[in-house]
């Protein structure tokens, strides 16, 4: 099914909870790992790399809330669904101004949990593939050479080739020589893909910093 190397981790203090959704999960196709308490989900989220969460809002050791701020503060992002009773909506309502995908009111339906934990998978899987191709361009850059890179934060930036040429002291037919290299090294087939790749590693970088990637 969709969800496979996805891994759904169930964090519920109550073991019979625990239990019934790891069942129905693992029922449903569903690659499931449960945890005793927010703390125990803590010490392992580091080292999740291909998962998504359901946790209930209100734990004796920390709250749904709390556990998804402490996901977002460690750079551990997992699409979140967090199951709250009729009284939490309001708390429910900051989980999801603090990551939280979806929530699910008690007592809900199998079907209801099922669909929304599918959404959850499907945004794991493709937060996945842009961590994989974002990898892969950083593998890319890293066969420049120091004049490719030169002309790529260039090219990027959105100078002609005249410029460029100026600015490095070469021809602008020596600088079409290396933009068409490093083309080649990155595998981008045309200008706007090439600066999709770096944007795109840019905006990992999170906002304290105005600097180019490339400089």
């Amino acid at each position: 099914m969709s969800g496979v190397n996805i891994v759904v981790h169930i964090v519920d203090d109550e073991e019979a909870v625990r239990n019934s959704v790891a069942f129905l999960l693992g029922s449903a196709g569903f690659a499931v790992r449960t945890h005793l308490s927010a703390t125990d989900f803590i010490r392992e989220a580091a080292s999740i790399r291909a998962g998504c969460l359901v946790t209930d809002l209100r734990m004796p050791d920390m709250s749904g809330v709390e556990l998804l701020k402490r996901l977002r503060e460690a750079g551990t992002l997992l699409p979140a669904i967090v199951i709250t009773g009729h009284g939490d909506v309001q708390m429910a309502v900051e989980a999801m101004k603090n990551g939280a995908l979806d929530f699910i009111e008690k007592p809900f339906s199998d079907d209801v949990l099922i669909e929304s934990i599918r959404r959850a998978v499907s945004a794991a899987q493709t937060h996945q593939r842009n961590e994989a191709t974002i990898e892969a361009t950083r593998q890319r850059l890293g066969t420049l050479s120091e004049r490719e890179m030169q002309v790529l934060n260039g090219v990027v930036s959105g100078e002609p080739n005249k410029t460029i040429a100026f600015e490095l002291g070469i021809s602008p037919r020596t600088v079409e020589v290396y933009r068409a290299g490093l083309m080649s090294k990155m595998q981008a087939k045309n200008l706007p893909e090439l600066v999709r790749m770096i944007l795109s590693i840019e905006s990992q970088k999170g906002d304290d910093s105005s600097d180019s990637f490339l400089i």
